[in-house]
């Protein structure tokens, strides 16, 4: 089962023939797509230098970590409302924001892109806060230093692991806000 085919009955309609709202969407859509793209490349890069590619090799290891996983189910349920699923976007990008910092560490050679990939979820974040208040819904701001622990690993082997994880969960979570974004911008 496809949880974004059950987004066709999205109450919406007022919203899809406002210009405004269908630029903001396209916008968005090619910034989540580099999102996505720099977060393929931090990927690769974990695993051509950490030799750590397949998800399923590392399952036993992910059990010890203390991994966190933004939710997005507002994104794909039936009962689909622009505004609870913005607000989920928008927190999983502040908890992603902060596990970041993890990845930094694991690989200082990439800091560039890291910092990159911060600032251009710091601005994703909030084009949709912007739109949010352009369309009267309700918003939550979240203070500009991290509050959030960084996890904590054992070992320089589960660092580099929790790392892989954060990195796959990102990408995962990037995946279903394109969807629901491009979903939106097709009603």
């Amino acid at each position: 089962w496809a949880p974004w085919r059950a987004l066709h009955g999205a109450p919406l309609t007022e919203l899809s023939g406002d210009q405004d709202f269908q630029l903001f969407l396209q916008r968005n859509l090619e910034f989540t797509r580099k999102i996505r793209g720099d977060v393929a490349a931090l990927q690769r890069v974990v695993c051509d230098t950490l030799q750590l590619c397949k998800e399923d090799e590392l399952l036993l290891v992910r059990q010890h970590l203390d991994i966190a996983q933004a939710p997005l189910e507002q994104c794909h349920k039936r009962t689909f409302q622009a505004e609870t699923c913005f607000s989920q976007i928008r927190a999983g990008l502040h908890i992603y924001q902060g596990s970041l910092a993890t990845i930094q560490a694991l690989l200082p050679g990439h800091a560039g892109l890291v910092e990159t990939l911060q600032l251009d979820m710091a601005n994703l974040s909030s084009n949709i806060q912007q739109q949010m208040e352009d369309l009267d819904l309700a918003t939550v701001t979240y203070p500009t230093e991290n509050q959030d622990p960084l996890p904590t690993f054992s070992s320089h082997f589960h660092h580099q692991v929790g790392g892989f994880f954060i990195l796959a969960n990102f990408q995962r979570f990037l995946e279903t806000a394109y969807r629901a974004l491009r979903h939106l911008a097709s009603l």
